[in-house]
């Protein structure tokens, strides 16, 4: 990949796990995405190949039949998988934060009982928050579980499910009664099981597949609950953990906005080699237009920009593995990445100029994927609120 994004002090086993994903992203992915993307086909044979190298498992650890990585690695994969195709790595992204909740906030049981699965990629997991009425405003969600005996019974509607068919397991949020004063304290995640597919099972129905702009392939659904009836031990944490699921969302959402900034890197990254090379191949006035001082000065504002997104992502997956909280490096690395990948992209499209406008070449279903890294975990201003009310606690004036 050239200069552009290397990452030095790496441990040999890291170096050679990227080694193997980027041959397999240049020559089982690149050479296929735009004619699956354009069929909006999920990539089966991809996928089964992701299981055989484990990556579905990369985080989980060796007890449980994973590789037992750090968030480092992982966040250092999805940017080369990304790179070859984002969907593919949408594939692996929600089940990464529900394996990484199971892990930290689930029971012995419920590890022993998932991970294992989870790591071979036999379960899939997807993670559910948002509703149609509500996005960033988590405290609106409605959808509600009620008590009944040993089990609680749950209604409502869920929205924007990635992997929402093919997934076994869903970590959702929903409302519950723990009479506290704050809304946040009534919110408890369940682990929700459910047979993959779509249509209705069990109370949990699965519509079909949204149509979507760009991050075609991986299905993104609604989920719609009726009467669902789960047994409390279902609860994420167990029963006495009712009324931690907001606060166990979002540890998840912090490593999931890693994942979001690795793969806005992946699709700048891409996005910068199209432009570059394009650059040296197109003629104009008898010369390669990258010699034109406009484009070639494009080229290195793009250049800058993706090692900063990068440096910015890694900074917040190492300080996160460091066992410390990374919701301001997160957020600022989400934040920045997600701006500059829609940048980059966009001037890699304009460096193509007519011809970016084509389907036939790459750039155009990048321009598509790059605004969905805007939105996905949170907006850039969501992350400006979580950054700007750190700044000021850090630095208040006394």
């Amino acid at each position: 990949m050239g200069r552009v994004a290397q990452t030095d002090g790496l441990t040999d086993v890291q170096a050679d796990i990227l080694a193997a994903v980027r041959s397999f992203v240049d020559k089982e992915i690149l050479p296929y995405a735009n004619e699956l993307e354009r069929k909006d086909e999920f990539p089966d044979a991809i996928v089964e190949a992701m299981k055989e190298m484990g990556l579905f498992g990369i985080t989980i650890p060796e007890q449980y039949g994973g590789l037992g990585e750090s968030l480092l690695t992982y966040a250092l994969v999805v940017e080369e998988i990304a790179r070859g195709w984002m969907s593919v790595s949408g594939v692996i992204n929600t089940h990464f934060i529900v394996a990484y909740l199971v892990l930290q906030h689930g029971t012995e049981d419920q590890r022993a009982r998932l991970l294992p699965r989870m790591a071979t990629g036999e379960v899939r997991g997807a993670f559910s928050m948002s509703e149609p009425g509500c996005g960033s405003d988590v405290s609106a969600i409605t959808t509600r579980a009620d008590r009944d005996g040993d089990d609680y019974v749950v209604n409502g509607q869920k929205m924007w499910l990635t992997n929402g068919a093919r997934a076994g397991l869903v970590a959702t949020l929903v409302k519950t009664d723990e009479g506290a004063e704050s809304v946040y304290r009534n919110m408890t995640t369940f682990l929700l099981e459910k047979e993959p597919g779509f249509g209705t099972h069990g109370g949990i129905t699965i519509p079909g597949k949204l149509d979507k702009l760009g991050y075609k392939g991986v299905e993104t659904t609604e989920m719609i609950l009726d009467g669902h009836r789960t047994p409390a031990s279902s609860i994420l944490g167990g029963p006495e953990a009712a009324g931690s699921g907001f606060y166990q969302m979002m540890d998840g959402v912090e490593v999931g906005r890693v994942n979001v900034a690795a793969r806005a890197c992946g699709i700048m990254i891409r996005a910068f080699e199209l432009g570059i090379a394009y650059a040296q191949q197109r003629r104009t006035f008898g010369h390669q237009i990258a010699d034109h001082q406009a484009i070639a000065f494009k080229l290195a504002e793009m250049a800058t920009k993706v090692e900063a997104g990068h440096l910015m992502m890694v900074n917040a997956a190492r300080k996160k593995d460091s066992g410390q909280r990374n919701d301001v490096e997160a957020g600022m690395a989400k934040f920045l990445a997600s701006e500059y990948c829609h940048e980059v992209t966009t001037e890699s499209f304009r460096i193509h100029g007519g011809y970016g406008y084509s389907k036939e070449y790459e750039i155009e279903r990048l321009y598509r994927e790059a605004p969905f890294m805007l939105i996905g975990e949170g907006t850039s201003e969501v992350q400006k609120r979580i950054i700007s009310r750190a700044l000021l606690k850090e630095y208040k004036v006394r």
